[in-house]
């Protein structure tokens, strides 16, 4: 997929294992100008490796060809971290969640709307695949992601700390299947 923006071409695709390094220096490069280490909840290599081993899927953005932004689709299945237990999922139907996990977005390429593209690829993918429940959490200062996932018709059910201690808003969207 192409999308042209005003100073040239964004490539977007779904990354593969390949792509491995790039996103984890892309994710490690923005989280250390951060104003607070709070703002995001860090994933490591072995978190990658799942998703690209099919727990999800990772989308890309490239200028020049080089990655500038990246953003997860997580399929946890019936794992202990689903985060459909946290929304009160019964256990029968915690295969049907898919998450919309991190989105790295480098500085350069802030306003483009790389966000909201990324959420229109990763639901679209999520209802192809006959999910019903789509969940995200975002911290309660970042307006940005709390506005594109408004806009895109989530709603936050309700905000408690999570991942060691992180203050997140928990924002759910109940997906019309695609047939």
């Amino acid at each position: 997929m192409l999308y042209i923006e005003q100073s040239g071409q964004l490539e977007m695709r779904r990354l593969e294992h390949s792509d491995l390094v790039n996103v984890i220096r892309l994710m490690n490069d923005v989280i250390s100008r951060l104003p607070s280490q709070d703002l995001f909840a860090m994933d490591d290599e072995d978190y990658f490796r799942e998703i690209f081993d099919g727990n999800g899927e990772v989308y890309g953005a490239f200028k020049n060809g080089s990655l500038v932004a990246f953003s997860v689709l997580a399929f946890p299945g019936g794992n202990e971290g689903n985060l459909g237990t946290e929304f009160g999922v019964s256990e029968e139907e915690l295969p049907f969640v898919a998450v919309l996990d991190s989105t790295i977005v480098h500085e350069s390429v802030r306003g483009l709307g790389l966000q909201r593209l990324f959420h229109e690829m990763r639901e679209k993918s999520a209802k192809e695949k006959g999910y019903q429940y789509l969940y995200s959490t975002v911290h309660p200062q970042n307006h940005a992601s709390i506005n594109n996932l408004e806009t895109a018709g989530f709603t936050r059910q309700f905000t408690r700390t999570m991942y060691g201690g992180k203050e997140r808003h928990c924002y759910a969207k109940r997906l019309n299947i695609v047939e």
